[in-house]
């Protein structure tokens, strides 16, 4: 007897569907993987605080830029990548002769590891960057010059170095020159001025009486007079002079392309601004003076030695002249 009953559905797919959900549900995976990488790369580069970019050479135009670009620079991507002048305008004036020279080297050397410099953000803020850029491996065939790079944005270390050098060349108390650094910038002096043939004074003064002062009114009336008379020499002495405090209550100052003679009067202003300071200690008043002894190279010095020991006579000479005045040695 015939089975009238109709057939029963087939239990499996078709091979060839099957192996057609098999490659969506795959490719929906790599969707997915490649959508998390992408996620995942987006959340690397929003959190470097580095700008990394591509230039084409020839076409000078920006390929790319980072997101970090707006956040240093302060300017949108979108007009960087539409003129690269955003970036080069943003150079610091006197870095981007630097900056361009050093940025075209990669031509040679195919990799620039070493630049630094400055640009001026959209908010007026000066900020350093620490630039790498590298030529990028060309497929064969391409003519193409595209430059790749990082450039970070180093401006709190340069603080902290700026900083770490002012406490190792600044005394502290006066924030003049320290013994060291005066000694190094006044050789330096010596030394180009031995090269060139040109004329250089030497100063060397010291507060009349100053244990005096720190016996009768104590040492933070005596620090408060060190800090005055610092300001002073700052303030009378020329640009590129060099100031500095090298003892207790002694200060040294160098003259590049001076004489003598014309060292002599700006000593004078400095010892006449120094008589014009004014201290008081309760209800008692009273100034200070200074003995300066100054001299001016001469064919004979061979070394900064010979010029501070001639200076450092003459000072002492004026102390035991009666002080408060410039004796010439």
């Amino acid at each position: 007897m015939a089975n009238k009953n109709p057939p029963a559905p087939p239990t499996h797919r078709p091979p060839e569907v099957a192996q057609t959900l098999l490659a969506l549900l795959h490719a929906q995976g790599e969707v997915a993987r490649l959508s998390e990488r992408e996620q995942l790369f987006s959340s690397l580069l929003d959190s470097v605080n580095a700008v990394l970019w591509a230039f084409d050479w020839e076409s000078r135009q920006v390929l790319y830029v980072s997101p970090a670009f707006e956040r240093i620079f302060g300017r949108p991507v979108s007009l960087v990548l539409a003129d690269y002048n955003e970036w080069r305008d943003s150079i610091y004036p006197d870095d981007l002769e630097y900056a361009e020279h050093s940025m075209a080297q990669v031509l040679v050397k195919g990799a620039v590891e070493d630049r630094e410099y400055r640009i001026i953000n959209a908010q007026g803020e000066v900020r350093w960057l620490s630039d790498k850029c590298f030529i990028n491996q060309q497929r064969e065939g391409e003519d193409r010059v595209i430059i790749v790079g990082i450039a970070e944005d180093i401006t709190d270390k340069k603080q902290l170095e700026g900083e770490l050098q002012r406490l190792a060349t600044t005394d502290v108390l006066t924030q003049s020159s320290n013994r060291r650094h005066f000694f190094e910038c006044a050789q330096q002096a010596f030394d180009t001025a031995r090269e060139d043939g040109s004329a250089l004074a030497f100063l060397l003064l010291d507060i009349d009486d100053f244990k005096l002062i720190n016996d009768s009114y104590g040492h933070q009336e005596g620090d408060q007079v060190l800090q005055r008379i610092a300001d002073s020499g700052k303030a009378v002495l020329r640009r590129g002079d060099q100031f500095g405090r090298i003892g207790g209550e002694e200060f040294a100052a160098v003259f590049p392309g001076c004489t003598a003679e014309v060292a002599e009067q700006i000593a004078e202003r400095l010892q006449r601004e120094i008589q014009r300071l004014s201290f008081t200690h309760g209800q008692q008043a009273y100034g200070v003076t200074v003995s300066q002894g100054l001299t001016g190279l001469t064919a004979a010095d061979d070394s900064l030695d010979s010029l501070f020991a001639r200076a450092d006579a003459a000072m002492y000479q004026a102390k035991r002249q009666g002080k408060n005045q410039i004796v010439r040695g």
